[in-house]
């Protein structure tokens, strides 16, 4: 590694998301990784979806080895400013409308198992108490 690391700031590394042109940040250091973008394991997709971010989470959620730690030295072009780096987000779940069990389709289906047979119970009624002779 550089003994004086050059200081990169969020937009320029950023600008760096293509195929031709790769760089990451994980652990607040930058890494130059267009070179690897045909041998890396995953594919070049895995690589390019940790750009304009912060990849430090997805790099340590795959477990990388620590040979695949030693390798990344050989990319190591710098640090990353960190008051340049957005605050993360917290998720915002979308609002959703309250559950109304009155118009569900199983609702519906009850109401229709309570009706159907009272309508044929009434109509067994009817046909016997109009066709009876007196």
């Amino acid at each position: 590694m550089a003994s004086d690391p050059k200081m990169h700031t969020f937009e320029e590394v950023a600008k760096h998301n293509k195929t031709k042109d790769c760089w990451l940040i994980i652990s607040g250091k930058v890494y130059d990784v267009t070179p690897f973008m045909d041998d890396h394991p995953g594919g070049d997709e895995v690589l390019l979806s940790a750009t304009r971010k912060d990849a430090t989470n997805d790099f340590e959620d795959v477990g990388h080895s620590d040979s695949a730690r030693e390798m990344m030295e050989k990319y190591y072009i710098g640090e990353i400013d960190s008051k340049t780096v957005p605050a993360k987000r917290t998720y915002i779940p979308p609002q959703q409308a309250a559950y109304n069990p009155v118009k569900t389709p199983e609702f519906v289906i009850k109401i229709l198992q309570f009706l159907v047979p009272l309508l044929i119970l009434g109509l067994a009624i009817s046909v016997r108490y109009f066709t009876k002779k007196e």
